[in-house]
């Protein structure tokens, strides 16, 4: 991960589409799809509690944001229509979901595949 701070300078959430838009001050603009967020939450319950690993997401190609909150200057905290809401995404931490978005997602996509799990159309 970089060292670098990341800042966004604008960040909607198009509900219909399930996407969230962030605009960088460096001009840097990602869509980040709201099942992708979700199944990259930083969460414990997600990245695994004390060193236990990840915890393989499914079902949530349906999932959708009801609401977010900044925290401080650094974070955003995100609550998810399936009732997660722990960890805080950073922009860094954002910033690098979306630089990193194409082999992210086809991880998670052979993570899926491998645990014999299938996503809905």
């Amino acid at each position: 991960m970089s060292s670098e701070h990341h800042l966004p300078v604008e960040i909607k959430l198009h509900s219909k589409h399930r996407l969230l838009e962030i605009r960088y001050e460096d001009g840097a603009c990602f869509e980040l799809p709201c099942e992708y967020l979700r199944v990259y939450s930083p969460s414990a319950e997600v990245q695994g509690h004390h060193n236990e690993g990840a915890v393989l997401q499914v079902g949530k190609e349906e999932v959708n944001i009801t609401d977010m909150q900044q925290i401080g200057q650094y974070a955003l905290k995100i609550f998810f229509d399936d009732k997660h809401k722990s960890g805080l995404f950073t922009w860094n931490y954002l910033y690098e979901l979306g630089k990193d978005y194409e082999p992210n997602w086809a991880d998670y996509l052979r993570r899926l595949e491998q645990a014999g799990h299938k996503r809905s159309a």
